[in-house]
């Protein structure tokens, strides 16, 4: 699997799109916005009321939710220009990055409605807030921006997906990720290859950003040091047996099931630390954990929701980010039945039992 090829949301605006079933994401990006305004504060007291502000925000994919971000970031600013009694915004450049098959399109179609309802958001004297957006096609594994030009660097729920899948010395059998019947080997692959990835991430970003600029990224995570913790694994388990019921009804091949694993790693805090401190050029600020239901929507529900409608929406929600790995690597032709089996299996687990996603976010000042 050639992961910058097929690893991309579901683009559009279907039932199965992501920018209809990304709740838990943008509930995530709310829950971490005062760490996002602690972080720009700072930076902007630290750099002297600059003219000019250079944000980045790292596997932005598609839908409300990448503006969301870059509404907040104009938001915060603004909301500081205001308390110092600075009479204008500084020009912001904002970078939307992702791999090179996100839509794109849907973005930038968006990006006109995006600075109107921004203007009536913010009390700046100008009709339309300075801001300026380009699209960077690209991994955030690779270099992606010019030496010392980025204040501010931004990610939220994409520095779990790795650069690729991890290469294992033994078959990891009936599995997709990892779990407690994985090899060792297995195990010790996928923690080899996140931590191979996200130090090279923080040189890489070392490079780009100025001295005393900010980040903040939020990670799927887990609090638990065991890497095959239910808290992470849970929801790929489930997966997995849908996968599994198919391959002995003879609707997949064995070969095909046995071939195909998520290039996914979520972290503990513990690990973020560690890989930080050995990298060198960052100082951490805050490391906190929190946690969101698997069903966001019954978290905005005022009225307890049947159980079978959350399981739908949790499938709904997985296969938005999941489907475009499933075909590429299955075909589309399994793909209805897979997600009807898994919504299936899902709706029985949360009717039984506590189903939550851990976020680690972490943020960090560039070293001078």
């Amino acid at each position: 699997m050639e992961v910058t090829q097929v690893l991309h949301m579901n683009g559009g605006d279907g039932d199965y799109s992501y920018s209809n079933n990304s709740l838990v994401q943008r509930m995530v990006i709310s829950m971490t916005k005062p760490i996002m305004e602690e972080a720009l504060t700072d930076l902007y007291f630290a750099m002297n009321f600059p003219k000019t502000l250079t944000m980045a925000d790292l596997g932005c994919s598609s839908g409300s939710n990448t503006l969301l971000v870059a509404s907040e970031f104009i938001k915060i600013l603004d909301n500081i220009r205001q308390k110092v009694g600075h009479d204008e915004l500084p020009e912001m450049q904002i970078y939307l990055n992702d791999l090179p098959h996100n839509d794109f399109n849907a973005i930038f179609d968006s990006l006109s409605k995006f600075h109107k309802n921004i203007a009536t958001q913010i009390a700046s004297p100008t009709s339309l807030p300075p801001c300026y957006f380009s699209g960077v096609a690209g991994s955030f594994y690779t270099r992606l921006f010019l030496s010392n030009s980025i204040h501010f660097f931004h990610s939220s729920y994409s520095l779990m997906w790795l650069s690729q899948v991890p290469e294992f010395k033994n078959t990891n059998k009936g599995n997709i990720y990892m779990s407690r019947t994985s090899p060792t080997s297995v195990i010790s692959a996928y923690c080899k290859q996140f931590h191979t990835d996200f130090l090279m991430f923080l040189q890489y970003r070392a490079k780009e950003m100025v001295s005393g600029g900010r980040m903040v990224l939020t990670f799927l995570g887990r609090r638990s040091d065991d890497p095959c913790s239910k808290e992470c694994c849970y929801i790929w388990e489930l997966l997995a047996m849908a996968l599994n019921d198919m391959v002995s009804e003879g609707l997949i091949e064995e070969g095909k099931m046995d071939s195909f694993n998520i290039p996914q790693y979520t972290p503990c805090a513990k690990e973020i630390s560690n890989e930080v401190d050995k990298e060198g050029s960052f100082t951490i600020n805050r490391l906190d954990i929190s946690e969101v239901n698997w069903d966001a929507y019954a978290d905005n529900n005022p009225n307890p929701l049947k159980n079978s409608v959350r399981g739908y929406n949790v499938a709904n929600c997985m296969r938005a980010v999941a489907e475009p790995l499933l075909v590429s690597h299955f075909g589309e032709s399994i793909i209805e039945e897979v997600f009807i089996r898994y919504r299936n299996i899902i709706t029985d687990r949360m009717s039984k039992e506590k189903t939550e996603f851990i976020n680690v976010t972490v943020s960090m000042t560039r070293k001078c």
